[in-house]
């Protein structure tokens, strides 16, 4: 590995990659593809932005010229591009469609042509849809229920497809809830914590018992570092935290930091199609060898506290996370 396109970036997850995989591996190159949307900000990149091995290309991924000037030269790709919030994709799912399915075939065109050595294509596990018992395994059957989840199932099975039809190598990772440090305040503990600094109250949806599993994005990053060393063509790699909890036990959680009760909490009438529970068996990258770093409650803590830190990273956000309900 000599040269990796990271498309997104600029965003949540990308960002974390982009920072561990230059910690991880100092000399590696890595091209960074974003177009900056509202989630994308390259302020979660200060601390790379002048590190030689990294470059910063303005772009979108539907555009095949762009892409082709990002990817010449780069032996690996991983697709982190993606509208990837549920409820704008509920407002607008076209966008979503175009970006993560159309982007990905543009990303998938370019990458065989090329002929790069791996490709790696970011999917979520809300493609496998409501689970009300046991776990989802990779041989699970997709059902998504929503825009968001349907286009990225769409883009993991034609990034398949390439691997089937054209033996382009790629990998698949599924991961789980991912929170942590530079994700846009749009998300539920980034929403809850900057709204509880503020002094306002959390939004709930529903009767807040759906169940989520929870995934520090540090630990996702090094999955997908894993994936990529040791992972083989043509599989998907379910990627989890083993911190399955209903939305209203980590609403008290995050309440509990700041000594406040559930007086906070404003219950809202439950989103369109909203997913019960979700959850994962990622047994397969454990043979891998990935193991979380350390326990949910201290990363949750820790991210509290990132953001109690660096108010002027989010504050001037807020405006661009506003979501009609």
């Amino acid at each position: 590995m000599k040269r990796m396109l990271v498309t997104g970036g600029a965003g949540f997850i990308g960002s974390n990659f982009i920072i561990h995989m230059l910690d991880k591996q100092p000399n590696i190159e890595i091209v960074n593809l974003d177009k900056l949307t509202y989630a994308g900000n390259l302020e979660n990149l200060k601390s790379v932005e002048k590190n030689p091995n990294y470059k910063f290309i303005k772009g979108d991924i539907c555009d095949p010229k762009v892409v082709a000037k990002a990817m010449k030269g780069c032996d690996v790709v991983v697709n982190f591009a993606a509208e990837s919030h549920v409820d704008r994709s509920i407002q607008d799912p076209g966008s979503f469609i175009q970006t993560d399915v159309y982007g990905a075939y543009v990303l998938l065109e370019e990458a065989k042509k090329t002929g790069v050595d791996k490709f790696v294509q970011i999917s979520t596990d809300e493609v496998y849809g409501s689970i009300e018992e046991g776990s989802f395994n990779e041989e699970s059957p997709l059902n998504p229920r929503n825009p968001y989840s349907a286009s990225k199932a769409g883009a993991d099975r034609l990034a398949y497809s390439y691997f089937a039809t054209y033996d382009l190598p790629v990998l698949i990772t599924r991961s789980s809830n991912n929170f942590g440090p530079y994700q846009f305040p749009e998300k539920l503990i980034p929403l809850f914590v900057t709204n509880l600094i503020q002094g306002k109250k959390v939004p709930l949806y529903g009767d807040g018992k759906n169940v989520r599993d929870w995934l520090y994005v540090k630990d996702n990053c090094a999955a997908i570092d894993l994936v990529l060393s040791k992972g083989k063509s043509g599989e998907v790699y379910n990627i989890g935290g083993g911190n399955e909890t209903p939305n209203i036990e980590i609403t008290e959680m995050v309440l509990k930091e700041f000594g406040k009760g559930n007086e906070m909490i404003e219950y809202v009438k439950d989103r369109p199609g909203h997913d019960r529970r979700y959850s994962l068996n990622f047994d397969k990258v454990t043979r891998l060898g990935f193991r979380p770093a350390a326990g949910f409650e201290k990363e949750l803590k820790e991210t509290i506290d990132w953001y109690r830190k660096n108010e002027k990273w989010w504050r001037p956000l807020l405006k661009k996370a506003e979501v009609k309900r």
